[in-house]
């Protein structure tokens, strides 16, 4: 289906030309396919728009004025009854088109259709059998709620009944009875707490061990200083020891015999520069 669209490309008037482009442009944004016909410069044009106009839609002139809109053979509507269907968001239904899946037009359709003709057939019907359904499922619901809440109290009773039983146990090869839950929790828990006694005094143990390991590495390192210091200090003491012995005669001797022969030797070397 292609929709005309009868218009005059040379007309005078502002208004009519204005009203052109408002059509044109809004098809366009709707993405419709089109025919523009010019009634100015084709007479069949123009005859078959004067024609196909219903007579009521004709101003009492006689003579309609573009722009017209055909769907094929099918007549529109005019300028105003397209600004109409567009304010009323019903376009496509102003050209007979079907409207896209999940536009507005299309949603405002349904509702009217069900507005119009009801809900779907045997709607109320079924209506009916269900809310029937739903309270006979109802009642039958709710006695299944009891004898399930029944049966939940009853298994309950049952694991109390066997956690109580005594439960034989072999220890070393002689069969002795405990009550689940009794004594065993309690040798468990004294047992739990003996192994967490026995692990802290074995980290203990292991710490003090670290210490003294620390301790000796610490005394073997220092033992080689202080042998180090001690020959230093014998050294020291053997060295003033040599300074504070007294001089010999023999070395006073020769101290003195050195000092003669210098002296003489100063004495000519002074006579010589006077």
């Amino acid at each position: 289906m292609v929709i005309k669209v009868f218009l005059a490309s040379s007309s005078g008037s502002t208004a009519i030309k204005k009203k052109q482009q408002d059509v044109l442009g809004f098809l366009e944004a709707l993405k419709v396919d089109y025919a523009p016909l010019d009634i100015a410069c084709n007479e069949d044009n123009r005859m078959w728009m004067r024609e196909n106009v219903p007579v009521e839609k004709k101003p009492t002139n006689g003579i309609p004025l573009p722009p017209q809109i055909f769907n094929e053979e099918s007549y529109c509507g005019d300028y105003e009854t397209f600004f109409d269907a567009k304010e009323d968001n019903a376009v496509y239904a102003f050209l007979g088109l079907p409207p896209p899946p999940g536009s507005k037009e299309a949603k405002e359709a349904e509702k009217a259709f069900i507005l119009e003709n009801g809900p779907v057939e045997n709607g109320t019907v079924e209506n009916e059998t269900v809310e029937s359904e739903t309270v006979e499922n109802g009642t039958d619901d709710a006695e299944d709620e009891e004898n399930l809440e029944a049966e939940e109290v009853e298994e309950e009773n049952l694991d109390d009944d066997s956690l109580k039983r005594e439960v034989p146990m072999e220890f070393n090869g002689d069969e002795h009875t405990h009550e689940v839950g009794g004594e065993t929790g309690e040798e468990a828990a004294e047992e739990a707490t003996e192994e967490d006694a026995a692990a802290e005094e074995k980290v203990a143990k292991e710490e003090e061990e670290a210490v003294k390991d620390t301790e000796e590495a610490a005394e073997d390192t220092k033992a080689p200083v202080k042998q180090e210091e001690a020959q230093e200090e014998v050294e020291d003491e053997e060295a003033k020891g040599e300074d504070d012995q007294p001089v010999s005669e023999e070395e006073e001797e020769l101290r003195q015999l050195e000092e003669e022969e210098e002296a003489p030797e100063v004495t000519e070397q002074e006579e010589e520069d006077e």
